[in-house]
C-alpha cells in the first residue's frame, strides 16, 4: 500500500532530492512521522522540528532546501502547504474507498426532485420536491435538502447539514409573533464544502446564495438571504444573520458573527470571535475582541470602558475652552 517518492513527484511536480524509490507509508506532521512517513514545513520558524524530524522526506520551500537536505530526502516545491494538500489527495485516491453513485436505500428522494446519476445521496438523506443535486455531489449521511433548492456540480455536504430550512423571519402583532412563510430557496455553486451539521436557511423572497468554491466549516449558521461570494471560507460556528452580503475569498474565524444587512469587501478577513457590526468596504484583517484576562482585573478594565464615553465628552469640553482661550 506505500507509494514512493517517485509516484508523487510524477503526480504532483516539484523537485526531488532523494531515492525515488523511497517508499511512503503514511502521511504524518514533522513531529510525529517517522523513517517511512512524507511530513512538509510551509513555515521557517519551524526549521528546529525540520531538523529534528525523522521523516523519510520533507515537503519544502526552495528557501529551505539546503536545511532539508542536511537532515534527509526532500521534495521542494514553490508552495509546500498547496503540495501536501495535493499529496493527501493523491494518498487518498490510491488508498481510500471510492464513493459510488447513486442513492442509498435508506433515503428518501421525491419523485419531483432531480438527482445527477453521477452524484451520491448517502444513508438517510432526504431530498425534497424540487431540489436538484449537481454531477458528481456527494451527499453523506442524514443530509436534508429542502424543497426547491439547488446544489451544483463537485459539491461536498457532510453529515447532517440542513439546506433549506425555513428563515427566522416573523412580524409582532399584539405581543404575538405571525409567520412571515419563506418563498425563497437555496442554490449552491459548484465545488462548494459544508461541514456537517451546518445549517443554510432558504430565502424568505429571494434565494441564499452560496457561490463557486465557498468552504464552511461544522456547525456554520448561514441566515436567510445571505449571499457569500466565491472561494469564502468560514470556521466553525461562524453565524451569519440574514440579508449580510460577503465578499469573494474572504475568511471568517471560528466563533465570529456578523450581523444582519452588513456587507463585507472582497479579501476581507474576520478574526475568531469578532463580532462584525458594520460594514466593511475595504479589503484587510479585522478584529473586534475584548482580551482574556483574570476575571478581577477584566471586570475593572469593563467598568472603565462603560465609562469613555462620559470622558469623551469631558476632553472635549477641556479642548473647547482650551480653544477659547
Amino acid at each position: 500500500m506505500s507509494l514512493s517518492l517517485a509516484q508523487f513527484v510524477e503526480a504532483l511536480g516539484g523537485v526531488l532530492d532523494g531515492d525515488p524509490h523511497l517508499p511512503i507509508d503514511r502521511l504524518a506532521p514533522l513531529e510525529a512521522a517517522g523513517s517511512r512517513d512524507l511530513s512538509f514545513l510551509s513555515n521557517p520558524r519551524y526549521q528546529q522540528q525540520l531538523a529534528a524530524s525523522r521523516a523519510a522526506c520533507v515537503i519544502v520551500a526552495p528557501g529551505l532546501r539546503d536545511v532539508a537536505r542536511a537532515r534527509g530526502a526532500c521534495i521542494v516545491a514553490d508552495d509546500p502547504y498547496v503540495y501536501f494538500a495535493r499529496a493527501t489527495q493523491l494518498w487518498k485516491k490510491h488508498h481510500g474507498t471510492a464513493i459510488k453513485p447513486g442513492i442509498h436505500p435508506s433515503a428518501v428522494v421525491d419523485e419531483a426532485a432531480v438527482v445527477d446519476p453521477s452524484a451520491s445521496v448517502g444513508p438517510l438523506c432526504v431530498v425534497e420536491r424540487g431540489a436538484h443535486i449537481g454531477a458528481g455531489t456527494v451527499l453523506k449521511s442524514r443530509v436534508t435538502v429542502g424543497e426547491d433548492c439547488h446544489i451544483g456540480a463537485r459539491c461536498i455536504v457532510h453529515a447532517g447539514v440542513v439546506i433549506g430550512a425555513d428563515g427566522f423571519g416573523f412580524a409582532q402583532q399584539d405581543g404575538a409573533w405571525v409567520k412571515i412563510e419563506q418563498l425563497g430557496a437555496v442554490h449552491i455553486g459548484n465545488d462548494v464544502e459544508i461541514g456537517a451539521n451546518t445549517c443554510i436557511d432558504r430565502g424568505a423572497l429571494q434565494n441564499t446564495v452560496i457561490e463557486d468554491g465557498v468552504k464552511l466549516d461544522n456547525l456554520v449558521q448561514i441566515g436567510h438571504n445571505v449571499r457569500i461570494g466565491r472561494h469564502t471560507a468560514m470556521a466553525g460556528c461562524v453565524g451569519v444573520a440574514g440579508s449580510a452580503t460577503i465578499g469573494a475569498h474572504c475568511t471568517v474565524g471560528g466563533g465570529a458573527i456578523v450581523l444582519g444587512h452588513l456587507a463585507l469587501a472582497d479579501r476581507v478577513h474576520i478574526s475568531a470571535a469578532t463580532v462584525v457590526t458594520h460594514s466593511l468596504t475595504k479589503p484587510g484583517h479585522y478584529t473586534g475582541m475584548f482580551p482574556i484576562d483574570d476575571n478581577a482585573r477584566w471586570e475593572k478594565n469593563a467598568a472603565t470602558l462603560k465609562q469613555l464615553h462620559r470622558l469623551r465628552e469631558r476632553i472635549k469640553a477641556l479642548e473647547q475652552g482650551l480653544n477659547a482661550a
